[in-house]
C-alpha cells in the first residue's frame, strides 16, 4: 500500500500558518509528500525546505490573483499537487497548511486505510474536526463550523479539489465515504484580536472585492470574538509536532465566552438545542456520501 501526501501553501510565514508542522503531522503515514508551493513573499520556501525529510517533493506554482470566484484558486492550488501525485499511489492524504493530526490518531488512520483499500464501494474517508479559536485553549462550535471533511482518499480517476478546496469529487460526484475517529485539528483562528482581523481580510481577498472588504472589514486593532457562537475549554492534548509553538504563543485569550449567551438567531438556536441533545446535525451540508 503506498500513500502519498499533499497540500498547496504560499505565504505561511506572514499569515503565521503552522504549514510546517501540518506536513509533520501526518508524514509517518506517507511513502512521499507533495507539495504545491506558491509564489511567496515570505520566507515559506525555506520554512518547507527545513522539513528534512526525503519524502517531500515540492513543486513551484504561481497563483492566479485575478480569480475572486468564491476561494476557486485553493482549488486550483490543491489540483496541481493532485496532478503531480505518482500514478502508484493507493491512498492519498490531504492537509491543509493550518491543520494537523495528533498522533493518536496515526494507527486509526493506517488501519483503516489498509481494511478499506480493496472496498470499492469506499473511495474515501471521512475525518472529524476540532476547530480551535483565539487560543489553543478554546474550541469553537457552531453549525456554521464544519464538524467533518475528506481529507484521505483513493487514488481513482477523475478525483478533484471542489469549490475552494473544502472537499473532493470524481467527476462533480460526491464520493462514497467511510466516517472513521480519527479528528484533524485545525487551527487556522488561533490568534489575537489584529492577527484574526488581519486573516479576515487576506482571506477574502479569495472570495471578494477590494471595495467590499474595506467597507466591511476595515484596517482596525480589534474583533468580534463572537463568530465562533460559542467556546468551550478544551481539555484534551494538542499534537506533538504543535508543542513548541503553543509554547511559543505569546496570546493568551482571558475572556471566558463559554458562560456567555451565543449570539443566534432563534431558528440556529433551536437547531444547536437538537444537535447538542441528540448528536444529529439536521439540514447539514454534506459534500460526501457516508455509505459505511
Amino acid at each position: 500500500m503506498k500513500v502519498t501526501g499533499f497540500t498547496f501553501i504560499r505565504n505561511a510565514v506572514v499569515n503565521d500558518y503552522p504549514a510546517k508542522e501540518a506536513i509533520l503531522s501526518v508524514l509517518p503515514l506517507c511513502d512521499e509528500f507533495v507539495v504545491a508551493l506558491g509564489n511567496s513573499i515570505d520566507e515559506t520556501a525555506e520554512l518547507i525546505k527545513s522539513i528534512h525529510s526525503d519524502k517531500i517533493r515540492i513543486i513551484n506554482t504561481a497563483w492566479n490573483d485575478s480569480i475572486r470566484e468564491g476561494g476557486k484558486v485553493f482549488a486550483d492550488e490543491t489540483n496541481k499537487a493532485l496532478a503531480a501525485i505518482s500514478d502508484d499511489t493507493d491512498w492519498m492524504i490531504y492537509i491543509q497548511g493550518d491543520e494537523a493530526i495528533h498522533e493518536d490518531y496515526l494507527p486509526v488512520i493506517k488501519q483503516e486505510m489498509e481494511s478499506e483499500l480493496s472496498n470499492k464501494n469506499v473511495e474515501a474517508l471521512l475525518l472529524k474536526y476540532r476547530h480551535f479559536y483565539a487560543s489553543y485553549d478554546y474550541l469553537a462550535e457552531s453549525r456554521r463550523w464544519y464538524r467533518r471533511e475528506v481529507r484521505i482518499i483513493k487514488n481513482l480517476p477523475g478525483v478533484s479539489s471542489y469549490r475552494d478546496a473544502q472537499g473532493f469529487r470524481i467527476d462533480d460526484r460526491k464520493l462514497k465515504v467511510k466516517l472513521i475517529d480519527a479528528y484533524v485539528y485545525h487551527y487556522g483562528w488561533v490568534k489575537p484580536p489584529k492577527g484574526l482581523q488581519g486573516k479576515v481580510r487576506n482571506f477574502n481577498q479569495f472570495y471578494q472585492t477590494e471595495e467590499w472588504i474595506e467597507e466591511n472589514y476595515p484596517v482596525q486593532e480589534t474583533y468580534d470574538m463572537h463568530n465562533a457562537d460559542r467556546l468551550v475549554h478544551f481539555k484534551g492534548t494538542h499534537p506533538k509536532v504543535i508543542q513548541a509553538r503553543i509554547e511559543a504563543a505569546n496570546w493568551k485569550f482571558e475572556k471566558d465566552l463559554s458562560k456567555e449567551t451565543p449570539k443566534m438567531n432563534f431558528r440556529r438556536r433551536v437547531l444547536q438545542k437538537i444537535e447538542d441533545l441528540t448528536g444529529l446535525r439536521l439540514f447539514e451540508y454534506r459534500n460526501y456520501k457516508i455509505v459505511k
